[in-house]
């Protein structure tokens, strides 16, 4: 009886010992997929060719406007009586404008072109409409 308690104990701890190596293997798979498509030169910043010119129309007069490309505000003001023009260079590999009206937070998003393009934002009986033209 002794002897077969000390078998059932064997057989568990060898168990055990294949469960954790298998674990361990799951993990060190896990890591490695994950890490293996970092860029070794991480302080080096990606450039892109190319510049978006986003024109905001005199049709907006007295709205609050914000206007976003990716995460990053360009433009947070007031609108007088003249349009606004501006000039960003792309700085990702895709790129969505967003234009918010402050005053009912109502936001229209605009997937950007690649190479860059001239944005003409308007506003047509409560609608805002965004159009793209390629650059020259």
């Amino acid at each position: 009886m002794n002897n077969k308690s000390i078998n059932s104990n064997k057989q568990f701890m060898i168990g055990n010992g294949i469960l954790a190596f298998g674990v361990f293997f799951i993990v060190c798979l896990f890591l490695y997929l994950g890490f293996r498509n970092q860029s070794k030169n991480n302080d080096k910043e990606k450039t892109f060719a190319g510049i978006y010119t986003v024109e905001i129309a005199d049709s907006f007069t007295g709205d609050s406007l914000s206007v976003y490309i990716n995460d990053s505000l360009l433009f947070n003001s007031s609108i007088g009586n003249t349009a606004i023009k501006f000039q960003v260079k792309r700085f990702a590999e895709e790129s969505t404008l967003m234009v918010v009206d402050n005053h009912t937070d109502e936001i229209t998003p605009f997937n950007l072109n690649p190479e860059g393009s001239q944005i003409a934002v308007e506003k047509k009986n409560g609608k805002i409409f965004i159009q793209e033209t390629a650059n020259d």
